[in-house]
């Protein structure tokens, strides 16, 4: 059995000595205000938010020659490197922690976690995978910082038994929007873990994930009457800046905290600037976020901007068969005696390509929502330019505009609070760079730290 490098690991070394502080992300008061406290509205204060997916130790393969032996198996091995992992987080005291992968089978390492942390002062919420896959989330909140005012659990039934939580949180210190108005903001947090793409027909379910999670978002600001408000959500999204599950966030208004921090752009040039994860094929690549979306953020109906997403992931799928534009029209209408793509052609069209007809795959009404969106005239069929419509459409249209830039919205607006990116890091800091180090064995993903720092910003009113 391969155990060589368990004990090797830097992140094992004592975190209170001087010499780890250079190389940790966020250290004293970075984290804080100015006194270090948070303890008054003068100061403004620093809201800071830590993901990390620690690697359930049900997972954690102990011997590549051997792949049936797992941590789980030893329990000294799997206690010191979760106490070491409640070390690191306790060190960095974020106000907001979002764990995937927590072992909510075991009960020992549960309430190690839950101990610990709330004796620091965090409030913690669990949540298990559905039919006893045995991992989930975990998510805490520092009370010093937050008042939880709601927690939702969002299970997604699908063929990964993955879940989200969400948590309505506000500001225990009032932050400050002028002079003589202080509020005391609310945002809110969603920790989740997406499926893994084992291969690319798994993108559609993927891409369902995180619509079923902004439909959530916004169903429960609607029934809760919530004005406009921060959204942050954080995990391991398994999939990179080149996804399709990226594009759709950024076409929702949201940006990555880390990219926006060291000026990373959206573009193939900085796509492997920095990783996060080494999978278990032996890959690396960036796959953890922690994303904000600000309330003046622009943005289109959610509706809209899913089904042009899943029309990209179609496009792509049709392309991967080697279909241009033309001979991809001709495969959609599949009657050559025809110049219209009807909607039981379509149907069948996605099918062979992997995208219906199976658990993952998209469901009736998603298709018909599709077809509902494609037909742009309503006359029940889809001619060649209502097809160019669609095959051509780009993610690039309103991705990063302000609500504010918009001049009709002059007189009919409002100053509220999101927040600006003050800082990311990710750790271990080798992996800034694209680099996987050999010697890391705390998880097989890095750990991503983001700090926000209050912003008054001016937009339109919504109604909730």
């Amino acid at each position: 059995m391969v155990l060589a490098g368990f004990y090797n690991d830097p992140e094992f070394a004592n975190v209170d000595s001087s010499e780890n502080e250079s190389i940790l992300p966020f250290k004293g008061t970075i984290l804080r205000t100015k006194s270090g406290k948070i303890s008054s509205p003068v100061e403004e204060p620093w809201v800071s938010c830590t993901t990390f997916n620690i690697l359930a130790p049900i997972y954690k393969r102990l011997d590549q020659q051997n792949q049936s032996v797992r941590e789980s198996d030893f329990r000294a091995f799997w206690l010191a490197r979760n106490e070491r992992i409640v070390d690191w987080l306790l060190y960095e005291s974020s106000s907001i922690i979002c764990l995937q992968e927590f072992w909510v089978g075991n009960e020992e390492l549960v309430h190690m976690f839950e101990e610990r942390l709330s004796a620091a002062g965090y409030k913690t919420f669990k949540l298990a995978r559905t039919n006893n896959r045995g991992d989930g989330l975990l998510t805490a909140i520092h009370q010093d910082y937050f008042k939880v005012l709601n927690y939702r659990e969002l299970l997604f039934n699908d063929c990964g038994d993955r879940v989200a939580q969400l948590l309505h949180v506000k500001s225990v210190v009032p932050f400050s929007i002028n002079k003589n108005n202080f509020v005391e903001q609310e945002i809110l947090i969603v920790n989740t873990h997406l499926l893994f793409p084992h291969d690319s027909s798994l993108s559609i379910a993927r891409l369902h994930q995180v619509y079923q999670i902004l439909l959530y978002l916004e169903t429960y600001q609607q029934e809760n009457k919530l004005t406009q408000m921060p959204v942050i959500l954080c995990g391991d999204w398994n999939g990179s800046k080149r996804g399709h599950v990226y594009k759709f966030l950024r076409y929702q208004g949201f940006v990555s905290s880390y990219d926006i921090a060291h000026e990373c752009s959206d573009g193939e040039a900085d796509a492997d600037k920095w990783v996060s994860h080494r999978n278990h094929r032996g890959n690396i690549c960036g796959v953890d976020f922690i994303w904000l979306r600000n309330p003046n953020k622009s943005r289109k109906p959610l509706k809209i901007s899913w089904a042009e997403a899943a029309f990209g992931i179609i496009k792509f799928q049709l392309q991967k068969a080697s279909l241009a534009e033309n001979d991809a029209f001709a495969f959609l209408r599949a009657d050559n005696s025809v110049d219209h793509i009807t909607y039981s052609a379509f149907c069948d069209a996605l099918r062979q390509v992997n995208l219906t007809g199976l658990s993952y795959g998209l469901s009736f009404q998603d298709t018909k929502d599709l077809w509902v969106q494609a037909d742009f005239d309503g006359n029940g069929v889809l001619d060649y330019e209502e097809f160019k419509r669609i095959w051509n459409s780009t993610w690039s249209d309103h991705m990063d505009e302000d609500c504010s830039s918009d001049d009709s919205n002059e007189g009919n607006e409002e100053e509220t609070v999101g927040f600006t990116v003050k800082n990311a890091a990710l750790f271990p800091r080798e992996v800034e760079k694209g680099i996987w180090p050999e010697n890391y064995s705390l998880s097989d993903h890095a750990r991503l730290t983001a700090v926000f720092s209050p912003v008054r910003l001016r937009c339109p009113r919504r109604s909730p």
